[in-house]
């Protein structure tokens, strides 16, 4: 038993002075806490001013006051929940009303992050967010252009087929010049078919090339509007200026894309190839014999049939062309700050934990406190501050508690030498009874 007692004090005094120690940290922390809470509800202040003043509208007076109200307001409120929160929570034991604590730190989280947070991250990442948006933008710009510049410079590729048809009936005319299809030679009406076909043909070849140059000056133009737009968002001149002077350029371009794929001459060719092959009138023989005349007919039909199949070739090269997609230009859309952060707030991961982290840092101080207050219960002291006690009452509870702690020890020890000094109550009243008291024995002599 005393080598229990002896052991057990100096474990309730290392416990008594641990909580001791911890309650005093408490008391010097607590202005410190509560200066922390406030620099980071200003912080969060500032960067809500900073991001609601993107949203509001009006005069720059009214701006100016609105966000500054609306900032205040974030600021106390901010600052009154954590430090209510640090004043009551810590000493909440019983699970019902730790888990309500715990609820309402949680939804009061929420409306910090609703109320403050996402225009935190708006301040610190929002013209960076606008101008990825003109980035991307950009990028579908680019890839529409160069879709609409395929699909309009495709027709140039049908006019290789004109020319060679267009020079292969001006040699079939040359031949017939010098009698080579129907046996005679001279200009006949062999002659005036085949130059007319190809006279036709050279015309619709030439205009496939002006159409070429059309769209080439074309999408010339919109790689001006693009290389303005990249220019744009690289300056580094206020994000809202950058962004209307984008708006207008992504107009003018999306004017290019549109006469691009009304430049296109395919249709043009696919009309000319019809007209070819259904508008074909086999014009009358007109050979001064009979037999030139069935010779020249037989020539007739033979390029009837050639001018058919060659329309046929081109009306089909055109069809392909016209069934490629037709392109939509995308349209831009301005955003603000807080619209373009929220829209692309995966890409600002590190912003948006910065925002988060300046209004709920003060939740780790209200936990730190949680466990360092279930600590001074778990040593066995009230979690009371120093500073409230005044010197006479700080000396006597120390002076009390010592009393208590020897008394502790004393009492084990008296309470197993007590039988053994002390005759036993029996033995007493035995030896009251046989002692005579002197007065009597004298009587009785």
């Amino acid at each position: 038993m005393p080598t229990t007692n002896g052991l057990a004090a100096p474990a309730a005094t290392a416990r008594a002075s641990n909580s001791l120690l911890l309650s005093k940290g408490v008391a010097r922390l607590e202005i410190t806490m509560k200066l922390t809470t406030a620099i980071l509800a200003l912080a969060a202040g500032v960067y809500t001013y900073l991001g609601v003043r993107e949203l509001l509208n009006g005069s720059p007076t009214t701006v100016f006051f609105a966000a500054v109200i609306y900032s205040v307001a974030v600021s106390v409120g901010i600052y009154a929940f954590w430090v209510f929160l640090m004043q009551f929570m810590p000493h909440v034991v019983d699970r019902t009303g730790r888990a309500l604590m715990f609820g309402c730190m949680l939804l009061g989280s929420l409306m910090i992050v609703a109320m403050s947070s996402w225009l935190n991250a708006s301040a610190l990442a929002g013209a960076a967010a606008i101008q990825q948006h003109l980035a991307i933008t950009v990028q579908n710009y680019t890839r529409d252009l160069d879709t609409a510049n395929s699909n309009a410079i495709a027709a140039q590729g049908l006019l290789p087929d004109i020319q060679l048809a267009s020079s292969r009936f001006s040699r079939l005319a040359d031949a017939e010049r010098a009698g080579s299809l129907t046996g005679t030679a001279g200009s006949g009406t062999v002659v005036q078919l085949l130059t007319q076909m190809s006279g036709q043909l050279d015309s619709l070849g030439q205009e496939v090339q002006a159409s070429g140059k059309r769209v080439s000056a074309l999408f010339e133009q919109g790689g001006k509007h693009l290389a303005k737009m990249r220019e744009l968002i690289s300056d580094r001149g206020p994000i809202s200026t950058r962004s209307d002077a984008f708006a207008t350029e992504s107009l003018a371009l999306s004017g290019v894309i549109t006469n691009l794929q009304q430049t296109s001459v395919a249709p043009a060719v696919k009309r000319a190839a019809t007209s070819l092959a259904s508008g074909f009138i086999a014009p009358a023989a007109g050979g001064r014999t009979t037999d030139l005349a069935d010779r020249q007919t037989a020539v007739v039909g033979k390029v009837e049939s050639s001018i058919a199949a060659q329309a046929a070739s081109l009306a089909e090269a055109a069809e392909k062309i016209l069934a490629l997609p037709r392109v939509e230009p995308v349209r831009f859309q301005t955003m603000s700050p807080a619209e373009a952060v929220l829209r692309y707030a995966g890409d600002f991961i590190p912003s948006w934990a910065g925002a988060i982290s300046i209004d709920l840092m003060p939740a780790v101080l209200v936990l730190i406190l949680c466990v360092v207050h279930a600590a001074i219960r778990r040593e066995g002291m009230p979690a009371f501050s120093a500073s409230g006690m005044t010197a006479g009452e700080l000396v006597a509870a120390l002076q009390m508690a010592r009393e208590v702690e020897e008394a502790r020890r004393v009492a084990p020890v008296d309470a197993a030498e007590a039988p053994a000094e002390a005759p036993a109550p029996e033995a007493a009243t035995a030896a009251d009874e046989n002692v005579m008291p002197l007065s009597s024995a004298r009587h009785t002599k």
